[in-house]
């Protein structure tokens, strides 16, 4: 059995399966007369591929129970797929490396301080949004099509994102 551990999201650690979107120590500039600031340019989407097309949607997610055992993995081997959190609060980020169906030793789980989203690159495995002590909306930028973009796997191993990813959760 493996209990994976939250680590806190940053560009470099999460550099492997994406990009971190947040607004500090991005570039800004002020528009509309001065009473907006734009942070230009957070994130590289890609959904060309095949005819792709991008589409905004919300996902609107309930909470996940801790401790959870993974029981499936996927990834969007046509596009990229980014998340930004319509509140502020904390939640947790699953990802694995590898075009192999993801092992335990192959997964990072990662905490959003609440003000970071992801932009997960083309072909990355993750779990869905990890949600914790109350319903949640995120705006997702990805790939619209005719075609399917979407592969899960069921993981075999016995991994568990345990009760105290919670607790880390609440008090950050």
């Amino acid at each position: 059995m493996t209990e994976l551990q939250p680590r806190a999201l940053n560009k470099k650690d999460f550099a492997a399966f994406g990009e971190v979107i947040e607004l500090d120590g991005a570039k800004n500039f002020p528009i509309n007369q001065g009473l907006t600031t734009r942070y230009h340019d957070l994130c590289t989407l890609d959904f060309a591929e095949a005819g792709g097309r991008p589409i905004v949607s919300v996902f609107r997610s309930a909470p996940l129970p801790l401790p959870h055992r993974v029981r499936v993995m996927e990834r969007h081997p046509k596009g990229s797929q980014a998340f930004l959190p319509a509140d502020d609060l904390p939640f947790l980020v699953l990802v694995a490396a590898g075009d192999a169906p993801p092992r335990a030793a192959d997964m990072s789980l990662f905490i959003s301080n609440g003000r970071q989203g992801v932009n997960l690159y083309k072909n990355t495995w993750h779990h869905f949004q990890i949600v914790l002590g109350k319903q949640r909306d995120f705006i997702v930028i990805d790939r619209g099509g005719d075609d399917e973009n979407l592969e899960e796997v069921e993981i075999k191993e016995e991994v568990w994102i345990p009760e105290s990813a919670g607790e880390i959760t609440s008090s950050t």
